[in-house]
């Protein structure tokens, strides 16, 4: 097992073992520090923080056990694998010492081979502890921003987070239903993080941004061969999912033939990749997003009846913002205090004018587009207030299209018209594409030149 740069405390009262330990680590690519003595270790250990401790048991004074039991109540040492040192004649109490902490012993006069593998293992599985440690240390300030993105005391937010803590221990389809920006994924992920599914993956599939030809391949995987450019197997977003949830953006979308393969999974859980024979299981829970009003479209035909009833187990409808305007305030505030973290410039306060405007306008791209024009504005702020230009204006309607006209404006001649992509129009605003579009139809906005 490759060395990777870590560093071994070596721990004996006889220099000769120190010497022989030192040079089969070195020769393996390990660093290597040492102590003569357990007071000495202890001290080391401290100072040195080695990725592991190999201890000798019979020293003079502060034997191995002391010093085991002195690592792991400090700390600043208490992570740090421990691998006894013990010479076959010695009196070994191993009960003892896993208890006080140790990971393993190596006995002495030690195989080379041994002592590395047992080195090389208790090193990797630490690394791979601490990596966990911190896949869950941001996977916990992700929820816990999401949460907070979750602001509102409205009656329609009381009830939304009603509604996801009554769904979320179960296994049950969720289908969420919502205009765009209103936070479905965000209602999506707070359901996944509640379950007991939460140790396990969420995959996410936009399936308005999959190709039709390969929506199959996406969701179920494929084997080698499958068709031209297959030229590997690949798992698909179920068997990713496995366990876990997945999380099935704008399921409208997906084509009539796509609808048919996803309701065989939901009724029986089985599927097959493309170009297989052999039928595959996955354990997934399913939670579907919209912002088409599934019913009409089953209506025209272009969505499956069985599917829309098999999906629609819990549905969730997520309010527009302009449904709760209570809410508007607490929401600006967040949002500002985020970009102000993001962009690391100051923010004091939003200005009660400010926040009067905000609360007036309609919102069409929703939380989307109050935390993007919160961001901007923030961009734009000379001091540590925003003031009320930055903000949308209230007024009669005539006005607040002015308003609006006027703001989708400025944004389309920043990114030269463009709409669609990262740094496009849409995603500034908050919107889809086809959203934008149609409000620039229906504002009578035309590029001029």
């Amino acid at each position: 097992m490759a060395a990777d740069g870590a560093t071994v405390l070596v721990v004996d009262d006889e220099p000769l073992n120190v010497d022989l330990v030192e040079q089969e680590l070195g020769a393996a690519g390990y660093k290597t520090v040492s102590a003569a003595s357990g007071e000495q270790a202890v001290i080391v250990a401290a100072k040195s923080r080695p990725d592991l401790i190999l201890l000798d048991v019979m020293m003079p004074g502060m034997d191995g056990y002391a010093v085991c039991q002195s690592l792991k109540q400090s700390e600043a040492t208490r992570d740090i694998p421990v691998v006894f040192l013990t010479a076959l004649t010695d009196t070994f109490e191993k009960v003892r010492a896993f208890k006080l902490g140790a990971v393993d012993y190596v006995t002495k006069p030690f195989q080379p081979e041994e002592l590395l593998a047992r080195v090389g293992t208790h090193i990797a599985l630490r690394r791979e502890i601490e990596a966990h440690r911190k896949s869950r240390a941001t996977i916990q300030r992700l929820v816990d921003e999401m949460r907070h993105d979750m602001v509102g005391d409205s009656p329609a937010a009381r009830r939304l987070r009603g509604e996801i803590a009554q769904v979320a221990p179960t296994d049950s389809t969720v289908l969420i239903q919502g205009e765009t920006g209103t936070g479905k994924e965000l209602v999506a992920r707070a359901i996944h993080e509640a379950s007991r599914r939460r140790e396990r993956a969420l995959v996410t599939v936009n399936c308005a941004a999959l190709p039709r030809e390969l929506v199959e391949s996406e969701l179920f995987g494929h084997e080698k061969g499958a068709f031209t450019g297959a030229t590997q197997q690949r798992r698909g977003r179920f068997e990713l999912a496995d366990g876990g949830t997945l999380f099935l953006d704008e399921v409208g979308e997906l084509p009539l033939e796509a609808q048919a393969k996803l309701l065989r999974v939901l009724q029986s859980g089985e599927f097959d990749r493309v170009g297989g024979t052999r039928a595959l299981h996955a354990d997934v829970r399913v939670i579907a997003a919209t912002n088409r009003d599934l019913q009409a479209q089953v209506t025209a035909g272009r969505f499956r009846s069985d599917l829309y009833y098999r999906l629609n187990v819990f549905p969730i409808t997520v309010p527009p913002l302009r449904e709760r305007r209570g809410d508007i305030p607490g929401l600006a505030q967040h949002f500002a205090a985020k970009a102000s973290r993001k962009l690391g410039k100051p923010l004091r306060d939003l200005s009660g004018t400010f926040l009067e405007r905000a609360g007036a306008y309609d919102w069409p791209g929703n939380i989307r587009e109050l935390e993007n024009m919160v961001e901007r504005a923030l961009i734009l702020a000379d001091g540590e207030l925003l003031f009320p230009a930055a903000a949308p204006a209230a007024g009669d309607a005539e006005n607040l299209e002015d308003v609006e006209r006027s703001h989708i404006r400025s944004v389309l001649e920043r990114t030269r018209w463009v709409i669609e992509g990262d740094k496009g129009a849409a995603r500034i605003l908050g919107l889809n594409p086809s959203t934008l579009r149609g409000r620039l139809r229906k504002l009578g906005i035309r590029k001029t030149s």
